[in-house]
């Protein structure tokens, strides 16, 4: 199962945190939050991991 980690406010941020969380390797979901067929570059996006791996992504979070 995959859990919420946090929300993006855009999806250049949320490609920022996904590309931090890679290199520590853990895996992320980047998902548009509403309507995917209206999203655009600004609206905001959710950012998944894996129930495993929450409490190393909470640890990346913290080290920041």
């Amino acid at each position: 199962m995959w859990s919420v980690l946090l929300e993006a406010k855009n999806r250049y941020i949320a490609e920022l945190w996904k590309e931090l969380f890679d290199a520590e390797g853990v895996a992320t979901r980047v998902v548009v939050a509403g309507n995917p067929a209206e999203a655009t570059d600004m609206t905001p996006r959710m950012i998944y991991v894996p129930d495993s791996k929450t409490h190393v992504a909470e640890e990346i979070i913290r080290k920041i």
